[in-house]
């Protein structure tokens, strides 16, 4: 044995790491907490530095966002009550135009495809055409002489109230028949030219807010996409403040996109 080297003895530590499965992606949740932190933060400096009109109008789109409170009059925090008044206000509007419709020489012929009614967005007047046409030439944008005659009635009283209008035209389901002419072109082509006979007739330019044109999406009567009186033309007296209300949203909207960059 002594002529034999002696043999080094050789330790091996072996190393073993406790890993917690559990918390793996604990700096995860945080993260997404600290950015959502980050996001609120920067939309109430927003808020703190916007306008009071701007901060009155986000507080009323989330304590209504859905817009019942426009036609019940229920929301809370004083928001109904503002909104009953402008629904009062739109009710007299109704009957103001009623009885300057009825000034029109033509107007016993017309009664019969006007109708007006009071929504969440304001009081919606549709002039709504016959299978000859009424409001526009048959297949074309041109006003009728009877639809110029009531566009100009309508800009008359329009005139006298500061809320904003939005105009929509819209067709029936039948294909127009020309491929480089639809029914988009139509119903976009006859709402801008209600407009122009509006603007013409005294109406503000930047009284106008929205020119709308729908083709046959949104049908008047839905169980016969063919009916004359869906080819329409619809005028909306806007409820005051509704603009800057859906402004105030969209700004909030881009906020919120521009702080998750």
């Amino acid at each position: 044995m002594k002529g034999k080297a002696a043999r080094p003895i050789i330790i091996v530590r072996k190393v073993i790491a406790n890993h917690d499965d559990e918390h793996g992606g604990a700096w995860k949740v945080a993260y997404a907490d600290f950015v959502t932190a980050m996001m609120a933060l920067f939309i109430v400096l927003w808020l703190l530095s916007a306008s009071e009109k701007v901060q009155k109008a986000v507080g009323g789109y989330f304590q209504d966002p859905t817009g019942k409170g426009r036609q019940t009059g229920s929301t809370s925090a004083g928001i109904g009550e503002t909104l009953t008044l402008n629904r009062t206000d739109m009710e007299r509007l109704k009957e103001k135009l009623e009885q300057a419709m009825h000034q029109i020489p033509t107007f016993e012929h017309l009664a019969k495809q006007i109708r007006m009614t009071i929504t969440a967005e304001g009081l919606r007047i549709d002039l709504l055409e016959t299978q000859r046409g009424l409001f526009f030439e048959t297949g074309n944008p041109k006003p009728t002489e009877a639809g110029a005659d009531l566009l100009k009635v309508l800009a008359d009283e329009l005139v006298k109230l500061p809320n904003k209008v939005a105009i929509e035209g819209h067709t029936d389901a039948i294909p127009y028949g020309r491929p480089d002419y639809s029914n988009w072109e139509l119903s976009s082509d006859r709402a801008n030219a209600a407009r122009r006979i509006l603007i013409a007739s005294g109406l503000a330019d930047n009284r106008i807010s929205q020119v709308r044109g729908f083709a046959d999406q949104r049908l008047y009567v839905k169980d016969n996409p063919t009916d004359p009186s869906n080819r329409r033309i619809s005028i909306i007296v806007r409820n005051q403040g509704l603009d800057e209300q859906e402004d105030a949203f969209t700004q909030w909207q881009l906020s919120q996109q521009n702080s998750k960059k």
